[in-house]
């Protein structure tokens, strides 16, 4: 009797996966550049959204539930002793996941991030490269720039709140949010 209810929920989120599989894509490979470790995560997401389709609510929103597994995915991808280099910080998966809106968007968010990290100075785009490109800790980037320790706190600092309020700023001129 709960079998078929379960099959039926399950076919349900299935479907769901389907319709928003291109903006869940596309949130996991804003923070996963390289493509197949992207994909993985995007196959170890739909395998757990199978496992949990019991505990969707039909009627709420699938594609904030789906991306928030997406990204506890890319936390245990980037736990693996292979993925340290070239991912960013669970921090600016938090602020970046954050600022994706709720909708079909997500690739414009991407495209958005792309955009925003042009407009950082090179010196700004230098450092956020170091720390979330190359998981540098801000002492090796002190060095490696020769600033103080303070200036690469204080320009990590601005340059991800500038980033955030860049994609805020260009989701609204959009419509998008």
């Amino acid at each position: 009797m709960g079998s078929e209810n379960d099959d039926r929920q399950a076919r349900v989120v299935e479907q769901l996966f389907v319709k928003h599989v291109s903006a869940i894509r596309g949130f996991i490979e804003a923070f996963l550049p390289d493509f197949n470790r992207a994909e993985d995560v995007l196959q170890e997401t739909f395998l757990t959204v199978a496992a949990k389709a019991g505990d969707f609510r039909e009627g709420s929103d699938f594609l904030a539930w789906a991306l928030t597994i997406a990204k506890f995915k890319v936390f245990e991808s980037r736990r693996q002793p292979w993925a340290k280099v070239g991912t960013l910080s669970p921090e600016v998966i938090e602020i970046l996941a954050a600022s994706v809106p709720d909708d079909d968007s997500t690739d414009i968010s991407r495209i958005f991030l792309r955009e925003c990290m042009d407009e950082l100075s090179p010196k700004a785009r230098d450092a956020i490269e170091l720390r979330y490109g190359e998981a540098c800790k801000p002492a090796e980037i002190a060095r490696r720039l020769q600033w103080t320790p303070e200036s690469v706190y204080v320009t990590l600092s601005k340059s991800r709140s500038l980033l955030r309020n860049c994609i805020e700023q260009k989701i609204k001129q959009q419509g998008h949010h």
